[in-house]
């Protein structure tokens, strides 16, 4: 499962970042990292960027980002 498939009030924790270089140092600098818990807050009415709470703080992700986020 994916972030981008949780729906608004789900949480999962993090399990892998699937993607390189750039933008898996983005989501890590962001405080994306294996073992994090991520709650979806909510997704925008045309379904891009998706609003979630993590580490305390709120951070809106892209689709494409928030597909190459693996949740357990």
């Amino acid at each position: 499962m994916t972030l981008k498939e949780l729906k608004p009030g789900e949480e999962g924790t993090v399990k892998a970042i699937g993607t390189k270089g750039p933008m898996k140092r983005r989501l890590m600098d962001m405080g994306v990292t294996p073992g994090t818990r991520i709650k979806v807050v909510k997704i925008a009415p045309l379904g891009d960027p998706i609003e979630v709470n993590i580490r305390g703080y709120e951070l809106s992700l892209r689709k494409d980002e928030a597909q190459n986020i693996t949740m357990e």
